[in-house]
């Protein structure tokens, strides 16, 4: 019997729809007088600024040269087309950038809050620990390289008064309205601004930049040739280094980066909550998860938080993806009747537990049937030189059930091999059959009457059961070898052992790969199988182990595994795969101008599921005992990340709400307190 976990045990759903009205209603009221409204606010700025070049055409970046500054030493003397800039927040991020531009020829100097000043010598860059000195160095660029969360309070700590009145100010912020907004409110108008993204890191850029995206917005950048010169200038490091430059508006980055950036962490942030590890079988698709997880769990859970707060487009897109992964839950449990589960799973553990005890004509019994399975791993080990071809006492007559896309598929290369294939379906294949060299039934009778050694069963999930019933038994030879290929295990062999006559033999497998992903060869592929019931007699035995060389001979990665292990493997990787790929689907994601990798990964998973039939879904979760739990983490740890989003998001309004009222009350209590003591004190005592 399963037992059905609530689907929300223990946690309300925050009514983000409401969330999100309330808080725009809230930032247009009081957005004047509130400092964190003022930074949450997207609407420009209006102050008074120069003149702007900002151009829509492709940059063209010219090599020039600068006069040096007079405060230069001559032994520091510079390449004339070098930069004197400044970083601010001398973290991993701006040390990664200052190799960079130390390597071009730049001056570099920096400072952080911590001291970074040992690490600085090394790279050759002047540590400052006061800002102060740093900005009378007169830098022509500031670089600013502060978390989201921390830059408005490092901007308004700065002492601008100390810096040339044309600086260059650049940031390189995940988010960039927040960004543009902030720059242009908190900086004097003569001062230049360029609004940047470097996508890439250290992780993703270690080799180097190249083909990696560089977006740019030129905020406010003044009509002299030196401060036009200077932009380009700076745009040019990035140029030189191979990167994809892309000049869009701000406004433009951040709706793209809501649905590209922000949603490729939210799914790397849920799946890490699951705690997924690698399987025994684990398939491609499962591979790009466990490489989303590994991309995104090392960024702090503040790099996050701020991809959330500081992009107005990042609540719709939590509010679409929990509205995407209700619907496609309300799929399945649309399709779900307790009573075919109960019918499934209860009548299964019945007919194990008979087959357990034995079963009859001595074709095997329990003691053998444990021998040939493991509780481990085992690898299957072709014994023997492969070869292209098979000898005559290898080949073997298979039918094959279903001859849809699947059976059609692993027909080719079974053809290839040299082996004898019959093939039946309820759709009239026998064109597709002739040009593969397969000769076709249009009748079950017919084909059984050939008796076929073994019968492959390539049918749907959800028809298996229907086919089984249905088929001929009587016409087959008595120890005939039956092979299903379903992404399920335990389904098909409890249905094997209930209705095939006890003295056919019995082999559950699972090819982990299909047309798409199998179409140029087999070569390290999975292929999982179970020995669920071969007969003691050696050429029953030899049967099942030619076939299998069937897979071992094209190289696939044979591994044996019970038929329960398989569906507990596959529930944690298989049915999460599909399940986090129909979820994107469903927000009809697109390719943007400024693809991340980890966005190409979510893409390129919508397209490899999106193939498949909605029944191959809903059979991995209805054949697979498994599956209920992990939909319910997954649904606990996306519910979680929710959580922790606004929660924190309440603690900061609570603050920014409540904070000055309580600091009123409590200046107030002390005056209150003062008054007291004053008119207690003798002084205050009036003599009548």
């Amino acid at each position: 019997m399963i037992s059905h976990l609530p689907l929300h045990c223990s946690l309300s759903k925050p009514s983000l729809s409401l969330l999100s009205s309330s808080s725009s209603s809230s930032s247009s009221s009081s957005s004047s007088s509130s400092p964190l409204f003022q930074s949450l606010s997207f609407l420009p700025k209006t102050p008074t600024k120069p003149v702007l070049i900002h151009s829509a055409k492709p940059l063209r970046v010219k090599c020039c040269s600068t006069t040096p500054a007079p405060d230069y030493d001559p032994s520091d003397a510079r390449p004339v087309s070098s930069l004197k800039i400044a970083i601010i927040g001398f973290g991993n991020y701006g040390q990664f950038l200052a190799k960079t531009l130390v390597s071009q020829g730049h001056r570099v100097l920096a400072h952080s809050r911590s001291d970074y000043s040992h690490t600085a010598k090394k790279l050759g860059v002047y540590f400052f620990s006061n800002p102060h000195d740093l900005c009378e160095q007169h830098p022509e660029v500031i670089l600013l390289c502060t978390s989201i969360i921390s830059t408005e309070r490092v901007l308004k700590t700065l002492p601008l008064q100390r810096l040339k009145r044309s600086t260059l100010f650049v940031d390189v912020l995940s988010v960039k309205e927040f960004a543009r907004n902030l720059l242009l409110d908190v900086l004097p108008s003569d001062f230049d601004i360029i609004c940047s993204h470097p996508m890439f890191g250290p992780q993703s850029a270690k080799q180097s930049w190249k083909d990696l995206f560089f977006v740019y917005d030129k905020v406010r950048i003044g009509n002299e040739p030196s401060r036009v010169q200077r932009c380009e200038q700076f745009l040019g490091i990035f140029q030189s280094e191979g990167c994809r430059m892309v000049e869009m508006s701000c406004l433009e980055h951040d709706k793209f980066a809501a649905g590209s950036q922000f949603m490729t962490h939210t799914v790397g942030r849920v799946l890490d909550m699951l705690g997924l590890v690698s399987t025994p079988i684990n398939t491609k698709g499962y591979e790009t998860l466990l490489n989303l997880v590994e991309n995104t769990c090392g960024d702090s859970f503040d790099l996050y938080y701020g991809l959330f707060l500081y992009n107005k487009s990042a609540l719709e897109m939590v509010e679409r993806l929990d509205l995407a992964f209700d619907a496609l839950r309300n799929q399945l449990f649309g399709r779900l009747h307790q009573v075919v589960r109960k019918q499934l799973f209860e009548k299964g553990e019945k007919v194990k537990s008979l087959h357990d005890s034995g079963y009859l004509n001595g074709t095997a019994s329990a003691s053998s049937s444990n021998f040939l399975r493991s509780q481990d791993i085992i690898p299957y080990e072709f014994k023997g030189k492969i070869s292209e071809s098979v000898d005559d006492s290898s080949k073997l007559k298979i039918a094959i059930f279903g001859f849809g896309n699947f059976g059609q598929f692993l027909a080719k290369t079974l053809a290839r091999q040299g082996h004898s294939i019959l093939a039946y379906s309820r759709t009239d294949y026998r064109d597709a059959a002739q040009k593969l060299g397969v000769t076709f039934f249009s009748d079950a009778n017919d084909l059984c009457e050939e008796h076929p050694e073994v019968v492959l069963l390539c049918t749907s999930i959800l028809s298996t059961e229907k086919v089984l019933k249905s088929m001929p038994f009587q016409r087959l030879k008595r120890s005939t070898l039956f092979v299903d290929v379903l992404s399920v295990k335990e389904f098909p062999m409890n249905l094997f052992i209930q209705h095939l006559p006890p003295e056919f033999d019995i082999l559950c497998t699972h090819p982990m790969f299909g047309p798409e992903s199998g179409k140029n060869g087999w070569n390290g592929l999975p292929f999982v199988f179970d020995k669920v019931r071969i007969g003691n007699d050696e050429r029953r035995i030899a049967r099942c182990n030619r076939f299998l060389d069937i897979f071992a001979r094209e190289g696939c990665q044979m591994v044996e595994m019970t038929c329960e292990e398989h569906d507990r493997h596959a529930a944690g990787s298989q049915f999460i795969t599909h399940t986090m790929g129909r979820v994107l689907e469903k927000l009809q994601l697109g390719s943007t101008p400024i693809n991340t990798t980890g966005y190409e990964t979510l893409l390129n998973l919508v397209e490899n599921t999106s193939g498949d039939s909605f029944d191959l879904y809903y059979g991995l979760f209805m054949y697979n005992v498994n599956a209920m739990e992990q939909l319910e983490r997954l649904d606990f740890a996306f519910e979680s990340l929710k959580k922790q989003l606004f929660g924190r998001l309440h603690g900061v309004l609570r603050k920014e709400l409540f904070g000055k009222s309580q600091k009123r009350e409590v200046l107030q209590e002390i005056s209150v307190k003062q008054n007291g003591a004053l008119s207690s004190s003798p002084e205050s005592v009036k003599v009548g």
